[in-house]
């Protein structure tokens, strides 16, 4: 894979010869065009997503704690995809170089990834926040790099998923035999499965259809892409279970993250972890503002759930189940005391 545009080719080609006519070594040739660098990103939505703000900010960032050339060119709107192409792209170190995506959507490579995005792990915001800002998550991380070659550089997120449905659901009667679309790692089906809706796994960009055909009747969101890829046209009946507090990674492709020079890692790393703050606290704060707007416009209908606590202890033995087979029984642990 290489980083250099056409016109960066043929800019390097002239200074190559500069450089050869005035004596200096291969070396210093190597080392000089090694500045000219150019980092593809892919969002799955436009400008006014907090995925796309956060990335915009990383590379702020990265250029300025980078002194050498760095140029990005981040496609926007799907142009590349859905996530579960994304991840492909990184493994293989081709089409794109960092992105945000759900940790489910890398369960193939890293079974224990999903544990980040595990619903009903975090309490409220202070917990979520406390543990994204620890090294809490580093086992798999490791697991992740060591198997998929996908390096997580920063963690943003903040979205509160809800139940999203073309009918009310107001309890668990309501909730029974319920056909939803959840994300692809087992222990999302599950989850839900124990609480007795119908889970199964269905594309993401899939999912308007789905409903609008009849094919499920709802599926889980939080309010940003709800609104920003007008689900609710589709699903207007948002029952707050609020059963996860996103945490998506910052990740870029190992391939790509080896042949930056050291001092574009380091400023990479530095510029990941403080993208990922500024984008938790922005889709966190955003997040209540987006449900409450597409309210006003009266493209929703929002109700709490009867009977919540009675989800979050039927979904402990789920949770305490998938942690032992992963081994990360001690890591719910710490999670939970955190």
């Amino acid at each position: 894979m290489t980083f250099l545009s056409t016109v960066t080719k043929k800019a390097a080609r002239v200074t190559m010869g500069v450089m050869l006519a005035t004596g200096l070594s291969a070396a210093s040739m190597t080392a000089a065009l090694a500045q000219d660098v150019t980092l593809r990103g892919a969002s799955m939505f436009d400008e006014n997503h907090a995925f796309t703000k956060t990335m915009r900010k990383f590379e702020e960032l990265v250029g300025e704690y980078y002194t050498g050339d760095v140029e990005f060119d981040l496609r926007l709107n799907g142009e590349l995809g859905v996530e579960s192409d994304y991840v492909n792209f990184l493994q293989q170190g081709v089409a794109i170089d960092y992105t945000i995506m759900a940790p489910s959507n890398m369960a193939k490579f890293a079974p224990a990834i999903p544990l980040m995005d595990m619903p009903f792990l975090f309490r409220d915001l202070d917990h979520w926040n406390t543990v994204l800002s620890s090294d809490a998550f580093g086992p798999l991380e490791a697991e992740l790099e060591k198997n998929a070659d996908i390096k997580i550089i920063g963690y943003t997120g903040g979205g509160v998923r809800n139940l999203v449905s073309s009918g009310p659901i107001a309890s668990l009667d309501d909730l029974a035999g319920h056909k939803m679309r959840v994300m692809g790692a087992p222990i999302q089906a599950k989850t839900f499965a124990a609480l007795t809706a119908a889970p199964s796994a269905i594309a993401y960009n899939e999912v308007y259809n789905a409903i609008q055909s009849g094919v499920i009747a709802g599926f889980e969101n939080e309010a940003a892409s709800i609104q920003n890829l007008k689900f609710y046209e589709v699903a207007p009946y948002i029952t707050l279970t609020k059963h996860t507090i996103t945490v998506r990674p910052i990740v870029m492709s190992g391939k790509t993250f080896r042949k930056l020079p050291e001092d574009l890692q380091a400023a990479v790393l530095k510029a990941g972890k403080e993208a990922g703050a500024f984008g938790r606290e922005l889709e966190s704060r955003e997040d209540g503002l987006k449900l409450q707007e597409m309210l006003d416009a009266g493209q929703i209908k929002v109700q709490e759930f009867d009977g919540r606590e009675t989800l979050l202890e039927m979904v402990k033995p789920v949770q305490d189940e998938f942690a032992a087979e992963i081994g990360a029984t001690d890591l719910l642990a710490t999670i939970r005391g955190m």
